[in-house]
């Protein structure tokens, strides 16, 4: 094991990250600490991606980490937002689970067989129109939410309603293609049964 690899820059942020994410439990009912420690949280997971193509330190370890550390964030959200939240976060881990187990660390430039919407939505690595809807919808609706509770969106009622549809429609999209991974990987699972048989 080249344990060299943990302490890439991009999974030292990653590290980062996990304390931010902690940071934003504890404080989950003081909204200003929250915040800006889960604003930060989410903000460093783009700078972990450019740190990785940057320093030329992607790794197979990294690509998992930072998915592990994205979903438990979101998972605390959503869990502390709503009773039913573990029900948002046990559809992603599915789909981690699928992804990784598939595909690997490769598993966002793995669609290139998936239906003309999954391919849109995932082409150039969710930067284009539909992508980063459905990546608004991953990452800000479950903020949008609590922002909304806590008063602290600071918009017109309409504003925050215009936004919340928004972002629940990218959240849907975003579900969309999950199902679509699901079923993707039960597809592989059961050629490959068939295979062996």
């Amino acid at each position: 094991m080249k344990l060299e690899v943990l302490f890439y820059i991009p999974n030292v942020i990653g590290y980062v990250r996990i304390l931010l994410l902690l940071a934003a439990w504890i404080a989950f009912n003081t909204p200003e600490v929250f915040i800006l420690a889960y604003v930060l949280f989410v903000i460093l997971d783009g700078v972990d991606g450019w740190a990785a193509r940057w320093f030329d330190q992607s790794s197979k370890f990294g690509a998992w980490l930072d998915v592990v550390i994205d979903n438990t964030g979101r998972a605390m959200v959503w869990s502390m937002l709503f009773k039913w939240g573990w029900l948002v976060s046990s559809v992603e881990w599915c789909v981690f689970v699928c992804n990784h187990s598939a595909r690997g660390a490769r598993w966002k430039n793995s669609f290139t067989k998936g239906p003309y919407w999954v391919r849109a939505i995932m082409a150039n690595g969710f930067r284009t129109p539909p992508g980063l809807l459905t990546i608004a919808g991953l990452h800000v609706l479950p903020l949008w939410l609590y922002g909304g509770r806590h008063g602290m969106l600071c918009v017109p009622e309409w504003f925050e309603a215009l936004g919340l549809a928004v972002l629940v429609g990218g959240r849907l999209l975003c579900l969309l293609v999950e199902m679509w991974c699901m079923w993707s990987h039960v597809q592989y699972l059961t050629e490959n049964e068939a295979e062996e048989a």
